[in-house]
């Protein structure tokens, strides 16, 4: 089963930046979209920032401007977040969607913003 590997995650300073990566451990085809996810403690996942096959970008309002999701070719999905505030404390999560609509996920990596 081929799993997706997150690195990145770390604690930051308000006002600071991150990048985290996601890559899958094996070849995954007919990938539609990728994104990032993120669940603070008490509240639901909630989406981030996604990016299909065709490089269209979609961001939650709260992170608009302040981070930017790409992709290479080798199928490694990247966030960068900049202007990092408390808020966006979190365990982020990568996700790769197919065609078929299968889902898979990352175990999560754990992003701290101290004020």
């Amino acid at each position: 089963q081929v799993q997706l590997v997150e690195s990145g995650g770390g604690l930051v300073q308000a006002g600071g930046s991150l990048r985290l990566s996601c890559a899958p451990s094996g070849y995954i085809f007919n990938v539609e979209a990728m994104g990032w996810y993120r669940q603070a403690p008490g509240k639901q996942r909630e989406l981030v920032a996604t990016i299909t096959s065709r490089d269209s970008t979609n961001y939650a309002d709260s992170v608009k401007d302040r981070f930017t999701i790409s992709r290479d070719n080798k199928n490694t999905v990247y966030l960068q977040m900049n202007s990092l505030k408390p808020e966006d404390t979190a365990v982020y999560y990568c996700n790769f969607r197919t065609w078929l609509r299968y889902d898979y996920w990352g175990q999560g990596t754990q992003v701290t913003v101290s004020s």
